[in-house]
């Protein structure tokens, strides 16, 4: 093949086909527990944590709500990958060889998300939140409804393997996932650049700009007890208990999705969609979707 730019072009083209058809097929499982926010700058400010929604009766003046009490930032951060061809292997028309890489390249940009919320996940017990607890703790500081600062929890403690239920309904989700610039698939396939001249290689490679965060503690509970029975209901009914700051009004979560380990996913399943257990009516039935996550083992 001659090393020439309309042919080059042909490459790159062929390149970023497989890489965008690697990316459209892809199925990543972040969206059901972090919501995406745009990004303009190097970094967000998420001075709303903290605030949530409620209506309260307008008696004098409007209450007006604070939304500098948390000042939590994520700051974006610079991800590449990048590959040399071999100008050697374009002149005699084996450029197959390349061709897993950048469809598995596809595969890694579709799954990067995954990578930062699910990793994000696993830490969520040594994680802090905009309130300065760790994600998953046992003394969040709330207001009671006589505006007295009391603790909350959203831990079930234990030192297994950790689980986690999640109300995946809300606008808001637990994490944050932020994206400043989409990954781009980008090419020096000019003969001229420095890098042909100098070593008879092409480059090509993918950028963008993106980082992850926590959000609500709320919407997640957390535990490293044994997944049984007792220990779910727990679960549920502390996150179906939440109230909102200075109120009696619930927050009305809906703990429906239980994320576990490999090591945890046989427990899931029975309490799950088991009609029975040990000749027992199984009342958790129905009551939480399973997500098995390979990065909780």
């Amino acid at each position: 093949m001659l090393i020439n730019q309309v042919n080059l072009e042909a490459i790159t083209k062929g390149f970023k086909n497989l890489f965008e058809g690697a990316l459209g097929k892809a199925e990543p499982q972040w969206q059901r527990i972090a919501m995406k926010v745009p990004s303009s700058s190097k970094s967000n400010i998420y001075a709303w944590l903290g605030t949530l929604p409620g209506i309260r009766e307008w008696v004098g003046d409007r209450v007006i709500n604070n939304l500098k009490i948390h000042d939590f930032e994520i700051k974006n951060k610079d991800w590449e990958d990048t590959y040399e061809v071999d100008a050697n292997h374009i002149e005699d028309d084996n450029l197959g060889i390349y061709n897993p890489t950048f469809t598995m390249l596809g595969e890694e940009v579709a799954n990067h998300p995954d990578n930062l919320v699910f990793g994000l996940l696993a830490s969520a017990f040594t994680m802090p939140c905009y309130d300065g607890q760790y994600l998953i703790d046992t003394d969040h500081p709330v207001l009671d409804e006589s505006g007295t600062e009391v603790s909350v929890s959203n831990s079930g403690g234990g030192a297994g393997s950790a689980w986690f239920l999640i109300d995946d309904t809300k606008a808001v989700k637990p994490f944050i996932y932020q994206e400043r610039s989409p990954f781009k698939f980008v090419a020096f396939d000019n003969p001229k650049n420095e890098g042909v001249f100098k070593r008879k290689k092409f480059v090509y490679g993918v950028d963008g700009r993106n980082n992850a965060g926590v959000a609500l503690w709320q919407l997640i509970y957390g535990s490293k007890q044994t997944l049984d029975a007792a220990n779910l209901k727990a679960g549920i009914a502390s996150m179906k208990n939440l109230k909102k700051d200075g109120s009696k009004a619930p927050l009305r979560i809906k703990p429906r999705l239980l994320l576990v380990g490999p090591s945890n996913e046989d427990a899931a399943d029975t309490y799950a969609k088991a009609k029975e257990i040990n000749g027992t009516t199984n009342t958790l039935r129905g009551k939480v979707e399973v997500m098995v996550v390979d990065w909780l083992d």
